[in-house]
């Protein structure tokens, strides 16, 4: 019990740190501990060490297509307030990501496994979404709490700190931060969904696209120790929400 108690004090203390805050968005709070200057800081370095390192595609029709693509989700998104920035990296890997200072990678894999625009706009989309979401400020936040929590069962255990240290590790590995992992994909999920609509794309492909991406993938991960939805996951997701929307 004293455990615990301590462990209830640290995550209150941490909270104070910065709070909880509702996002109208996600109808839901969030805890939000990091400084939104810092989180930038971080992209753009990041950003720009991916653009040194990684070998970035020349080919001027793709590189466009993403641009033109993510401009119009971004509009959609309401987004039009920052500087936003497109790169099409050479990898044979179908992905994309996103920095919360508005900067989006697209693979040149995934650009050849997409079949038509709507697709392309499914992920960036996605990307977007992530960022309306404060998913990367949330999660910052929620390994940070959970860092804490850990650090203070280590202290109060004693000699069994060790042994605590693992378990409670492990619980709030697959208990706590892959759960709200899984939960900010499909929340990114019906977001972009929200702005392919808007931007004038058809949400139905986002089902098809995720059926491509099922039908590449080489081996899978169990769900409950992933940080995304089984594929199957997301498109039951996908096809709720759309049809609940009357969208096709």
């Amino acid at each position: 019990m004293k455990i615990l108690a301590a462990a209830a004090l640290a995550a209150c203390a941490a909270a104070t740190l910065g709070g909880c805050a509702y996002n109208e968005t996600l109808g839901r709070n969030q805890l939000l501990i990091v400084d939104d200057s810092a989180l930038t800081q971080q992209s753009d370095a990041a950003w720009a060490e991916a653009l040194r390192t990684q070998r970035v595609s020349s080919d001027a029709a793709g590189n466009a297509r993403i641009r033109r693509v993510g401009d119009r989700i971004v509009q959609a998104a309401g987004l039009t307030d920052r500087r936003w920035e497109y790169a099409l990296f050479v990898s044979d890997s179908p992905n994309a990501f996103v920095l919360p200072s508005g900067k989006i990678g697209v693979t040149t894999g995934l650009l050849a496994l997409v079949r038509n625009d709507d697709q392309l706009a499914t992920v960036i989309g996605h990307e977007v979404g992530h960022v309306v979401g404060r998913h990367a400020a949330e999660r910052y936040s929620n390994t940070a709490l959970t860092s804490v929590g850990l650090q203070v069962l280590r202290g109060a255990a004693g000699d069994n700190a060790q042994a605590v240290g693992s378990i409670g590790g492990l619980a709030a590995q697959y208990g706590v931060l892959l759960p709200y992992s899984r939960r900010d994909e499909l929340e990114a999920d019906r977001l972009g969904v929200d702005y392919m609509q808007g931007a004038g794309y058809r949400p139905a492909e986002a089902v098809a696209l995720w059926r491509l991406m099922s039908q590449q993938r080489q081996g899978s991960t169990p769900e409950f120790a992933s940080t995304h939805p089984s594929d199957a996951s997301r498109i039951a997701a996908l096809e709720q929400y759309i049809a609940s929307r009357g969208w096709r």
